[in-house]
């Protein structure tokens, strides 16, 4: 008997050794991952990424192969959610992972980014390609990896919806658009967390990241709790400027009245190429990029497993 429980006992040990090592090395996003994701996106050869030009269209068969290779499926018929802006056409990528509960499927939660820029700058150096690597390569690869990391584990027992927009430059297009049509749908949304610039850390703070819309939710504090740090915090630069309702959040808050916020690293305070020819995939940290996208993990993790709906508006 004592031969069967020695038996035993190493299985258990290293079963459960087995176990934690192939989480790791299934799981764990790395920064050379991530850096090879904003090279692409912000190289010379998409040309800054404008709305409807050649080299968001390159960028965005790189992000459906991408979304393919993971194991994402297509939310609609295709990965593209297609809209008019004048003469061009632009178009959303959204791909779904669909959650492990019988009931919570029926939930979902949003994980954003916008993979456009502006195109072209002012020229410096004679070099005009406004090339967009903190904004928006970084949180678009953010949300990629996250993509991969869920599509893989297949831990979220709600249904998350990766949306890398379009036209967030022109105003918010993309967002707008897709954001009226799943309301429309009567989609069960939960809440929708979007991913703007998080190339670069705060040198100053004593919080890895600040939410937009801080106040108007308890969403930071349930991040925190989730994470057990101080993941998340409040920006003074963020709330004057209202940042809030300048990124792609801002359209499905408006559209659901409920917690739809951005997380970011830059507050245009610790940057100084926002919109500039040398935002650069060169000047980005990829070691804070890693770590901040492995650290938020465990808190999307959280939300989307949770028995309720713990995230909440404050005025509710």
């Amino acid at each position: 008997m004592n031969k069967v429980i020695g038996v035993l006992f190493v299985v258990l040990i290293f079963g459960c050794k087995s176990s934690v090592h192939s989480d790791l090395n299934t799981t764990t996003v790395t920064s050379n991952e991530l850096e090879d994701l904003v090279t692409y996106l912000a190289s010379d050869e998409l040309k800054g990424r404008n709305t409807g030009s050649e080299g968001i269209e390159k960028a965005a068969i790189y992000i459906e192969n991408k979304f393919k290779a993971f194991g994402v499926k297509p939310y609609f018929k295709t990965y593209r959610d297609s809209f008019n802006i004048k003469d061009k056409v632009g178009y959303n990528i959204v791909g779904i992972i669909e959650g492990t509960d019988p009931k919570l499927k029926h939930e979902f939660i949003i994980l954003g980014a916008h993979y456009d820029h502006i195109g072209f700058g002012k020229k410096v150096d004679n070099d005009s390609i406004a090339n967009g690597a903190n904004d928006n390569a970084a949180g678009t690869s953010a949300v990629m990896e996250l993509a991969k990391y869920f599509a893989t584990t297949k831990s979220n027992k709600r249904s998350i919806l990766i949306a890398l927009f379009s036209a967030e430059e022109m105003g918010l297009l993309g967002s707008y658009h897709l954001a009226k049509k799943l309301h429309e749908q009567n989609i069960d949304l939960y809440t929708m967390l979007n991913f703007e610039m998080i190339g670069v850390p705060f040198k100053d703070r004593d919080y890895v990241s600040f939410l937009t819309g801080f106040e108007l939710s308890n969403m930071s504090d349930k991040i925190n709790e989730y994470t057990n740090s101080n993941f998340t915090g409040f920006s003074e630069i963020s709330k004057k400027y209202n940042l809030f309702r300048q990124s792609d959040n801002y359209a499905f808050y408006l559209e659901f009245k409920l917690p739809c916020q951005t997380i970011s690293t830059c507050d245009l305070s610790n940057y100084d190429y926002y919109h500039h020819v040398d935002d650069e995939a060169d000047k980005l940290d990829y070691e804070h990029m890693v770590s901040f996208v492995n650290k938020v993990i465990p808190a999307i993790k959280v939300m989307c497993n949770t028995a309720t709906k713990e995230i909440k508006l404050i005025n509710e």
